[in-house]
């Protein structure tokens, strides 16, 4: 993926070139070569081309190599460590290693509307050390330490630290504008961003153009990859593209001071550094906020007031949706039935399996209605429990028609189904 087979073909020409001279070349000839060159050969022992064998203290330095700051590798494993630290605290207090619940998150600073928006603002940063299980945590990390090692000796430790916490910043915004009730934590958002930082870079002449377009190739392919798997659900993409577009502003922003800096012009660099530094933390700020500014803010007081009581009820309204959904799938799969299906059948199916789950579903809403949630859930709520209702009322008529020979669809029907439809589309405007 790296050099694009490059290698692979270098190693072909060589082989096939060494044959062509074996045979070209006599025993006598190779022997003579041999005497003239043997003076400067190098010892089997002096070799720099062999690698001593590693014992497990080498092995375990190399490993910790990746956590320990040193000399152009100074921020990266500092975030590593934080965001490993910070995991490890959760774990120790009961917080699942692999599958977090939405209480525990939101309870050690996840990114969510209505308690972000709700004047606990500082979970924009904090969203951006919290990891969603184990697994996550590592694929962040491992994706931190990539970039980590190709882009901070290029920034230095005062860009690359700028960089990350504002692009972190960016992408908790653009999620906050884009989701109303999702949950979000993750350092990927400003991972994404720092990508962003080098794409940027590699589109300068800031790093020699053999090497920018190889690293190009391989950085552009992790982007777009990330960027297509984000469209599953559960993946906070638009994370991801807040991360990256402002990484990229920001990248270009560095450019002037990164560029004085290879120029080799220590005062004038040092001067343009803290001048870019400032300019883009006050232009990237200034613009989240605005953004912040614009997201929807519940204006119930009594919510926004008791935002740290009410963030357990909303995580656990979250959490019961799910299962209003699959409900709601159940309940559909028997309209659904192939024509050829018996009479009873259908019927039977419809009694005892779509109106269930449709009673279910009203059961559950009048749960989650004790819960305190914002005033919009509540009307959305509402909405749900006529829907319901509709639909049980849509199904007894069906089931009413076939027991006494009727045709489908009959006109009381059709007229229940639009009133089903309608609400489904209030239901998606209001979304």
């Amino acid at each position: 993926m790296d050099d694009l087979g490059k290698n692979k073909a270098n190693v072909k020409i060589f082989i096939k070139h060494f044959e062509e001279l074996q045979k070209s070349l006599t025993s006598e000839t190779l022997n003579e070569l041999y005497e003239t060159l043997k003076p400067d050969f190098v010892l089997l022992e002096e070799s720099e081309l062999i690698v001593p064998t590693l014992n497990i203290s080498d092995k375990l330095s190399a490993f910790l190599f990746f956590f320990k700051p040193t000399e152009g590798y100074f921020i990266t494993p500092i975030l590593i460590n934080l965001n490993i630290l910070i995991f490890v605290l959760m774990v120790l207090t009961g917080v699942n290693a692999l599958l977090p619940d939405s209480d525990s998150l939101i309870l050690w600073g996840a990114n969510i509307r209505p308690l972000t928006t709700g004047g606990e603002w500082w979970r924009l940063l904090t969203s951006c050390f919290l990891h969603i299980g184990v697994f996550h945590l590592l694929m962040n990390m491992y994706a931190l330490v990539y970039i980590g090692i190709l882009l901070e000796p290029q920034l230095g430790k005062s860009r690359f630290l700028t960089a990350y916490l504002l692009t972190g910043i960016a992408s908790s915004v653009t999620s906050l504008w884009w989701h109303d009730l999702t949950i979000s934590a993750g350092a990927s958002g400003a991972i994404f961003g720092m990508y962003g930082v080098f794409l940027a870079m590699l589109t300068t002449n800031l790093i020699e153009k053999k090497a920018r377009m190889t690293l190009l190739t391989s950085i552009g392919i992790f982007v777009v990859y990330n960027l297509a798997n984000g469209f599953k659900e559960g993946i906070d993409n638009a994370a991801h593209i807040g991360g990256l577009v402002s990484g990229l502003i920001i990248g270009y922003g560095f450019y002037p001071s990164l560029r004085v800096k290879v120029d080799e012009d220590e005062y004038q660099e040092y001067d343009l550094k803290k001048i870019s530094i400032g300019v883009l933390t006050f232009v990237i700020l200034f613009v989240c906020y605005l953004i912040y500014l614009r997201v929807p803010v519940d204006t119930d007081s009594k919510f926004m007031t008791q935002a740290q009581m009410a963030q357990y009820d909303l995580a656990n309204y979250t959490e019961r949706m799910k299962n209003f959904e699959t409900n709601e799938s159940m309940a559909l799969s028997v309209l659904q039935m192939p024509d050829s299906t018996a009479k009873e059948i259908i019927i039977r199916q419809i009694k005892n399996q779509g109106i269930v789950y449709w009673r279910d579903n009203i059961e559950l809403i009048y749960e989650v209605e004790k819960l305190r949630l914002p005033p919009f859930i509540h009307r959305r709520n509402r909405q749900l429990f006529d829907y319901c209702n509709l639909r049980i009322d849509s199904y007894k008529l069906i089931c009413q028609t076939l027991e006494s020979g009727g045709q489908l669809p009959n006109p009381q029907i059709e007229e229940l189904n639009k009133q089903i439809n309608d609400i489904i589309n209030k239901l998606k405007e209001d979304k």
